[in-house]
C-alpha cells in the first residue's frame, strides 16, 4: 500500500516510517496539514495516517479537505493524542474512517492498516 502518513511528531514519523516499510509499505511523509494538501494534489494514496493538532493546517481541517474539496475517497485514519469525545465524533462525521489513540502499539496500527488492504 502506498501510504500518507501526517504528522508532526519526529519520533512518532520515524516509528510508523519503521514499521510500515518494514510490512512493505511505501510511505510519504507530510510534517502538517498544509504540506499533506500539497502532496495530495500531486499523488495518490491507499491510505492516509494523519494527526489531529498539527501546524498550519490540522487533521479535521486536512479530512474536509480531502472528503468536501477535493472529494477523495481514500480511507483515513486519525492518530491523535486528542481523546475529547467531541473531536473524534467531529472527525468520523467529516469522513475519517478509524480512529486510533496515541500512545498506540505498532502491533494495533498493523492491524488497522491490513484492514484496510482487506477491502480494495
Amino acid at each position: 500500500m502506498k501510504i500518507l502518513v501526517c504528522e508532526d511528531d519526529f519520533m512518532v514519523i520515524k516509528a510508523i516510517e519503521h514499521k510500515l516499510l518494514r510490512e512493505g509499505h511505501q510511505v510519504v511523509i507530510a510534517i502538517n496539514g498544509k504540506q499533506a494538501k500539497e502532496i495530495l494534489m500531486l499523488e495518490t494514496f491507499d491510505l492516509v495516517l494523519t494527526d489531529l493538532l498539527m501546524p498550519f493546517t490540522g487533521g479535521l481541517e486536512l479530512i474536509r479537505y480531502m472528503r468536501v474539496e477535493i472529494k477523495l475517497s481514500t480511507p483515513i485514519l486519525v492518530l491523535s493524542k486528542v481523546g475529547n469525545e467531541d473531536t473524534i465524533v467531529q472527525a468520523f462525521n467529516l469522513g475519517a474512517d478509524d480512529y486510533l489513540t496515541k500512545p498506540f502499539s505498532p502491533n494495533e496500527l498493523s492491524i488497522r492498516i491490513k484492514r484496510f488492504m482487506l477491502r480494495k
